[in-house]
């Protein structure tokens, strides 16, 4: 990471103030007074500030309930966002693994260790996410259908790759799809004639969003959560 995100990220120093110290030769890296806050460093070198070392923090790995009327980004001048839910310390360390739209509730991932979010987000990796449905209208046996054979999207050039359906009630499915296209499931469904009323993911891979947690609450992944994730 940066020389200046490691600095902010390891001490109580704002990123203005980190490139400062870092401008004002206060900063060595490896024995070597480094000046370039764009400095590329890791936690195998040497840091220190004001001659005394800097160790950059153990990771962070979240689970939050994010409520309806949050939006998943790190900062917006007009809404809230979900790191406005978390302490100010933690808000400048951790990064949104997957994102859910506005109005879309349920488990969201928050971390600071970058290669961790990406084995979850990239398409390369296809890890399932679980939504629970809410639909205007009965899910026809011809849409369950076409939405486990894969959905063309409007727009699009490619289907939807299958789909895993599952009836919780009349108009209430589970769907677990292995991408992340842009409004994926409510595309999904516009395109085989139906509407989604309410969208909640509750799954992400063999991770489920905990039921203690109320909307807007959060908490500190396992260990074993955390492994289970990324596992190959």
């Amino acid at each position: 990471m940066r020389l200046d995100q490691y600095l902010a990220n390891s001490t109580g120093l704002s990123r203005k103030d980190a490139k400062r110290a870092i401008g004002t030769g206060r900063v060595r890296v490896n024995g070597e007074p480094c000046k370039q806050a764009k400095q590329q460093v890791s936690e195998n070198d040497d840091v220190w500030l004001d001659g005394k070392p800097v160790i950059l923090p153990g990771e962070h790995y979240l689970m939050m309930h994010k409520p309806a009327g949050v939006i998943s980004a790190t900062t917006d001048s007009d809404q809230p966002t979900a790191l406005d839910l978390l302490p100010t310390d933690l808000a400048a360390r951790v990064h949104i693994a997957g994102r859910l739209d506005k109005d879309t509730t349920g488990l969201l991932l928050l971390t600071s260790d970058g290669q961790w979010s990406h084995r979850i987000t990239s398409p390369r990796h296809r890890c399932p996410k679980t939504y629970r449905v809410t639909l205007a209208e009965s899910l026809t046996d011809t849409a369950r259908a076409q939405l486990e054979q894969g959905v063309l999207l409007k727009g699009e050039n490619s289907p939807t790759h299958p789909a895993e359906v599952a009836a919780i009630s009349d108009k209430q499915i589970d769907l677990t799809i292995h991408e992340g296209r842009y409004h994926q499931v409510k595309r999904m469904l516009a395109a085989v004639g139906n509407r989604v009323v309410a969208l909640h993911r509750h799954r992400i891979g063999p991770l489920a969003l905990d039921d203690a947690l109320q909307p807007g609450e959060y908490r500190e992944l396992t260990e074993r959560e955390a492994k289970t994730l990324v596992k190959d």
